[in-house]
């Protein structure tokens, strides 16, 4: 956890595509769930957030 954290904060590529990764995945999952209107009214916006910031930190330094 703590080496995760300490990428986050030096902006390497690993961390920080798994948070986007982590965001994408939950972008989907809000958009398949059939419950909430809230989440799915959201679902597409955070898939898109998640998506360019991959595109985003994809050039940063391992």
């Amino acid at each position: 956890m703590m080496k995760f954290l300490n990428g986050l904060l030096r902006f390497r590529r690993g961390a920080w595509e798994m948070l986007a990764s982590i965001l994408i995945a939950l972008g989907v999952v809000m958009l398949m769930q059939p419950f909430l209107l809230t989440l799915y009214t959201y679902s597409f916006i955070v898939t898109l957030v998640g998506t360019v910031m991959f595109i985003i930190v994809s050039h940063f330094p391992e």
